[in-house]
C-alpha cells in the first residue's frame, strides 16, 4: 500500500450534552475508523467535556449537486406555514376592539349614570 492511500480524511463532530446539537470540530488523518475515533477522543476529550463524538469519513459526506440545488426553492414552497401572511389581522383586531369599546360603552359598565345624577 502506498503512503498516499494509507491515510484517510475524517471529520469530527461533537455534542456537549445529550440535548445540544452536533458541532463540527476538526479534520484528522487516520488509517481506519477505529484509529480515527481513538485519535478524536485523545485530541478532543482532554480539552473540554463532551457527551458524544461522531467521526465520519470525509468521502462518505455528500453535498447537493448543482442540479439538486435548483430543486430547493420548489421544496420550500410552504408560505402558508409562515405567520407573516397574517400580519393584517393585528390591525383588523385593533380596529374591532376600538369600535367595540367606545367611551359610552366603557362608562356604562361602571354605572356612571348613577354617579352623574348625584
Amino acid at each position: 500500500m502506498s503512503s498516499e492511500g494509507f491515510y484517510q480524511e475524517f471529520e469530527v463532530f461533537s455534542k456537549r450534552t445529550d440535548t445540544t446539537p452536533l458541532q463540527y470540530q476538526f479534520s484528522l488523518l487516520a488509517p481506519n475508523h477505529e484509529i480515527a475515533i481513538v485519535m478524536a477522543q485523545e485530541n478532543f476529550m482532554r480539552r473540554e467535556p463532551v457527551a458524544d463524538i461522531w467521526v465520519v469519513k470525509r468521502s462518505d459526506i455528500r453535498k447537493l449537486s448543482r442540479d439538486e440545488k435548483h430543486s430547493l426553492p420548489r421544496l420550500d414552497n410552504k408560505d402558508y406555514r409562515n405567520a407573516k401572511g397574517y400580519g393584517y389581522l393585528r390591525k383588523k383586531w385593533r380596529k374591532y376592539e376600538q369600535d367595540m369599546l367606545d367611551e359610552k360603552e366603557i362608562l356604562s359598565w361602571g354605572g356612571t349614570e348613577n354617579i352623574e345624577k348625584e
